[in-house]
């Protein structure tokens, strides 16, 4: 089964030390139980006793630092973190935000070329060390062209820092604040690091309430020599964006453990239950409504693990996950939203009860769309990719499945960040020719009208400058890729056919929505019209192939996973 059960664990991994990490993982939450890890979500209780857990078993150590600055099991292995993003988010959002906005800290420290604070990171890792990464701004956000804190030199050589940071997790206790700024003098980009312990640093409050620590704080006068530089001026402004091309990915990865739990609780609660004289899992529409957010959840995670391949083999001349990436941060956490809603519609209010785990997880599956650029950036980021992707294909070698261990080298040295529109990818038409199956067949009749309207009806000048179009025309084209790398890699994990044709089922149906919302936007021309009208399709129906699958898969899943108390 594709779904993590953590009773049942069995990743395709040959590392033996990572299936250790996984086994005393699960053991550590199993052991919590799930009374006590909502507790403290009820209580906002700071999650220490999870910070002495990896401490004391090195794990954040082994999974985040690259092989040159660990032990022996030490590497940056992304098959690796993807996965224990899956297992954090399955039993609490904080246990896993902790460990992401390390991953967004330590982006800026393993790219630097200042050797000395590689190996200091390195030293707070095997320490049980968390990290920090210092972007947002109260008054801007995520802009980085806007940021106020600034870097002042100093007649001896050295700088004072001043300004504060907002929406910074981790910053109330980390020793090396990746922190993010302008030169006072030049106005150019500096990237430098801070230390929570020191004396003209200000952790001011905590700006959410929740077991995590967010933080505002601030830089008076805090100095900073040569040494806590980590880079300056165009390599400061990459380093920005890589990182965060790294570390959105994780939100995907958090949206699938929280609704796997979820599913798991949802499922149980309704076959269980009895309602006018009848379960409610023998009710037609809640059979719907639970078969969609399965393939949606399935949906969610071969695409995701297939994004993980991509981004394995990245290298300066095959930078394809710089689209993949975006739409594992845009697309799956909003299916996650989906998800989430399927079950909720299904189990009522037994989802606002305060002992479950649905409780939490309504509340925090909202959060994982708006973090690390919203939604909108990241459709903006992916419609710079429709001309290459649709008219200008290039041939690569076929991917595999990268699961094997290695150190993800290129993710550190990825250089400038320029040229997307020069990134070309391989032709989506032979994975989708490959297959011939009902619902498949219908979306590429649903993906050739598309690409008619691109060359017959594209957006004009005043289309191209309207943020509500592109959000929505990028929707669809959004759904191409997903459905793309979805059969790439229902074809790796042999999943069967019948579960692929109802997975698009529901790709069919959302092609249609957005298509809908296309037609009618206020700017829509009429043959824009004519040529979204022709893509609104109607799924294959097929009873048996909807039983199969209800029967055989999602119907299966009850009583699979019960967490302990």
């Amino acid at each position: 089964m594709i779904l993590l059960n953590p009773k049942k664990y069995n990743i395709e991994h040959s590392d033996k030390h990572f299936q250790e990490i996984i086994r005393k993982t699960i053991d550590f939450f199993e052991s919590k139980g799930l009374k006590k890890i909502k507790d403290d979500d009820q209580q906002r209780s700071w999650y220490s006793d999870f910070l002495d857990f990896v401490k004391k078993e090195g794990i954040f150590a082994t999974l985040l630092t690259p092989s040159e600055y660990g032990d022996q099991e030490a590497r940056w292995d992304t098959w690796r973190i993807a996965h224990y993003n899956e297992i954090l988010a399955f039993y609490g959002l904080a246990y896993w935000y902790t460990w992401q906005v390390s991953i967004l800290g330590l982006g800026p420290i393993w790219m630097t070329k200042n050797e000395r604070l590689k190996q200091r990171a390195a030293k707070y890792l095997r320490e049980g060390d968390v990290f920090a990464f210092g972007l947002s701004e109260r008054d801007h956000g995520a802009d980085i062209y806007s940021t106020e804190m600034s870097l002042t030199p100093q007649v001896d050589g050295t700088y004072q820092a001043n300004g504060s940071k907002y929406y910074i997790g981790n910053g109330n206790i980390a020793k090396m604040v990746s922190t993010f700024g302008k030169m006072a003098d030049s106005g150019d980009y500096v990237f430098f690091v801070a230390n929570y312990l020191h004396d003209n640093y200000d952790c001011v409050k905590n700006v959410v309430s929740s077991q995590n620590y967010v933080a505002e704080y601030a830089l008076n006068d805090y100095p900073i020599t040569e040494e806590d530089i980590l880079s300056k001026g165009q390599d400061a402004w990459d380093t920005v964006l890589n990182t965060v091309n790294i570390g959105k990915y994780n939100l995907g990865w958090a949206s699938i453990g929280i609704c796997t739990h979820s599913f798991y609780e949802a499922i149980n609660h309704a076959a269980h239950r009895k309602l006018y004289n009848m379960y409610v899992t023998d009710f037609p529409h809640v059979k719907q409504m639970f078969t969609d957010a399965y393939t949606r959840l399935v949906a969610m995670k071969l695409f995701a693990m297939r994004a993980a391949d991509y981004m394995r083999v990245a290298s300066p001349d095959d930078r394809r996950y710089l689209l993949y990436n975006p739409v594992v941060k845009m697309k799956v956490t909003t299916q996650g939203e989906e998800v989430i809603n399927l079950l909720w519609d299904v189990i009522a209010a037994k989802g606002f009860e305060k002992n479950t785990y649905f409780e939490m997880a309504a509340r925090d599956i909202r959060a994982l769309p708006k973090l690390e650029g919203t939604v909108h950036v990241n459709v903006a980021l992916i419609v710079k990719f429709i001309a290459n992707y649709f008219f200008k294909p290039a041939k690569f070698p076929e991917v595999e499945k990268q699961s094997e261990p290695k150190n993800d080298d290129f993710l550190f040295n990825q250089g400038p960040t320029r040229g997307l529109g020069k990134i070309r990818f391989h032709d989506y038409r032979i994975v989708y020719n490959r297959v011939d199956l009902p619902n498949v067949n219908i979306f590429k009749k649903q993906i050739r009208i598309f690409k008619l309207f691109l060359l017959l009806a594209k957006p004009n000048k005043k289309q191209r400058k309207d943020i509500d179009f592109l959000l929505t025309l990028g929707e669809i084209f959004t759904l191409v890729v997903y459905g793309q790398l979805l059969l790439e890699n229902a074809k790796i994990y042999n999943i069967e056919d019948d579960i692929v044709d109802q997975i698009f089922d529901f790709m069919v149906r959302d092609f249609s929505k957005f298509a809908l919302q296309m037609y009618s936007k206020p700017s829509t021309t009429r043959r824009q019209m004519r040529l979204f009208s022709m893509m609104i399709k109607k799924p294959a129906v097929n009873k048996d192939r909807f039983n199969q699958v209800w029967e055989n898969y999602v119907y299966m899943v009850k009583d699979q996973y019960i967490m302990s108390e």
